[in-house]
């Protein structure tokens, strides 16, 4: 057997370059802020933390210092999470970071990968959300099971070196209309992204309250790692969220497995006929964390009840190429 012989001298140079090139490389791969869970808490970096957010929809259409500075404000505001779409048009404006296909879309996908990076370097946590479109207003689609499987590979292959953001595989997927994803689709679906990235965390939303049957799908089959309800938007959901989170979480004992309750996506204004007021927000999150929830959002978005959709507010305000920056 051949013996060890020590390294010629003049290699060694070469040799430490190379091995301090592999460890920065490592290191800048590294991600700064990690999600986790901890029984019915969300954690980040350990540390339970309670995700308090506000929907940013619309954010692959706006440029680097209007993120940078909507960023800033939001932390001001103590947020430290944002909902942000890969697939989302509106307005004649097209800015998903997934085509039809599910395959990368650029440069909007490398617009989402950035914003992941700086809400990471910040230690905030991003939702990323699939929807397969209803059609309207010019939705994007990611109809059947085959294009919706090959987004999801999208996305946590290219996003698999950051652990500060969650993947909603499809927004109000109950919904019976063409966003409708089935609870054998989901388990599919959840099943392809357990496979590529074993430690990412996987949800998919629902529209209303979710029932006893919906409730043990979630948990049993399609085992998705915290559910994501999103509420009644009437007079009298701010006053209910404490006692539906607390029920949510009987039923989950009941049933034998219990997650985080993750309130996502609530009411918001120009949605309903009926404005909510400013107490009708703080109502609702104070019953969130008074029942146990995981997280709350401050949801926004446009005005249903105008053709142009204004005020887009931060859901679509950046929808329109050079549009100026709204207060509302």
């Amino acid at each position: 057997m051949d013996r060890w012989r020590p390294l010629p001298r003049a290699l060694l140079p070469c040799l430490i370059v190379s091995v301090a090139a592999t460890l920065l490389v490592g290191a800048n791969a590294v991600s700064a802020t990690e999600l986790g869970i901890e029984g019915t808490r969300f954690t980040i970096d350990k540390a339970p933390t309670f995700l308090y957010g506000i929907s940013y929809y619309g954010a692959l259409g706006a440029d680097d210092e209007v993120i940078r500075a909507d960023l800033d404000h939001m932390q001001q505001a103590r947020f430290n999470w944002i909902r942000v779409w890969a697939t989302w048009a509106a307005y004649e404006n097209e800015i998903s970071a997934v085509d039809a296909e599910g395959k990368a879309r650029e440069p909007y996908f490398g617009r989402l990968r950035d914003l992941i990076a700086d809400c990471d370097r910040r230690g905030m946590v991003v939702d990323v959300t699939l929807a397969r479109g209803n059609g309207q207003k010019g939705s994007p689609n990611l109809w059947g099971l085959e294009p919706h499987k090959a987004a999801v590979k999208t996305l946590l292959e290219g996003l698999r070196e950051y652990r500060n953001w969650y993947l909603d595989l499809a927004n109000e997927r109950n919904i019976r209309d063409n966003r409708f994803t089935s609870s054998a689709d989901l388990r599919v679906l959840r099943g392809l992204a357990k496979s590529i990235d074993p430690a990412r965390l996987i949800t998919a939303s629902h529209g209303g309250d979710i029932d006893d049957e919906q409730l043990r799908k979630y948990l049993q089959f399609s085992e998705v790692d915290f559910i994501s309800p999103h509420r009644p938007r009437n007079a009298a959901s701010p006053a209910q969220t404490a006692d539906r989170t607390r029920d949510y979480l009987r039923r989950m004992g009941e049933l034998g497995r219990v997650i985080p309750v993750h309130y996502q996506e609530p009411f918001r204004r120009d949605y309903g006929r009926r404005q909510p007021e400013a107490d009708d927000f703080v109502t609702d999150l104070k019953g969130a964390l008074a029942g146990g929830a995981a997280g709350w959002c401050l949801h926004n978005g446009a005005n249903r009840h105008n053709d142009d959709g204004r005020p887009r507010r931060c859901s679509t305000t950046w929808m329109a190429p050079n549009a100026p920056r709204s207060s509302e």
